[in-house]
């Protein structure tokens, strides 16, 4: 159990480019089914980089939905815990103003603010190309599959969920013209 400090949930990534935005799509996706406690938030991180690492840093337990390429099938669901997940401080950049989620885990890593526990519910992607694309249909596949994982390891570490009722009205967690939806319906 971890009273004393928050669970965050985690979705990071971004819906422009295709699979690259299942974090997000899983976040959202389980906050639209199931209400938790009040100690754990659910966070839409999109591609916030360094602006995440407040939360990471007062969360002692965090999870994390993920676009991660490991060369698996794509659609192939891949959950790494703790010491396992990537945390490193990288050199290379697409530009100067990028920051990569290992990045922030670093950073937490070197303040001495990491997270007590990490889960990492990864998901292989199959195109991160395609601008303006939504998943892929062997990633949106696994939407429910992770979604079921994440509320199984959050109750088993004392957090448990409660399903929503039919037809109840959802705040979204980020601006709802970019939801799944709404994105999808201009597509």
């Amino acid at each position: 159990m971890i009273p004393e400090r928050r669970v965050v949930v985690l979705g990071i990534g971004n819906i422009l480019w295709a699979d690259e935005g299942f974090g997000v799509r899983a976040v959202e996706a389980l906050h639209e089914a199931y209400v938790f406690p009040p100690e754990v938030a659910l966070i839409d991180g999109g591609t916030q980089g360094l602006a995440l690492l407040p939360l990471i840093e007062a969360a002692a337990l965090l999870v994390v939905f993920d676009a991660i390429d490991y060369g698996l099938v794509p659609g192939s669901l891949r959950l790494i815990d703790d010491d396992d997940v990537p945390r490193y401080l990288t050199a290379k950049k697409m530009s100067l103003h990028q920051t990569s989620f290992q990045d922030v885990l670093g950073l937490a890593t070197l303040s001495g603010r990491l997270p007590a526990r990490m889960h990492l519910i990864g998901v292989q992607p199959l195109d991160l190309d395609d601008y303006g694309a939504s998943l892929t249909p062997p990633v949106r596949a696994q939407l429910g599959a992770a979604v079921d994982h994440a509320v199984a390891f959050l109750a088993a570490a004392g957090f448990g969920a409660t399903p929503r009722a039919a037809g109840e009205p959802v705040e979204p967690l980020g601006p709802a013209s970019v939801g799944r939806r709404s994105y999808e319906a201009m597509s």
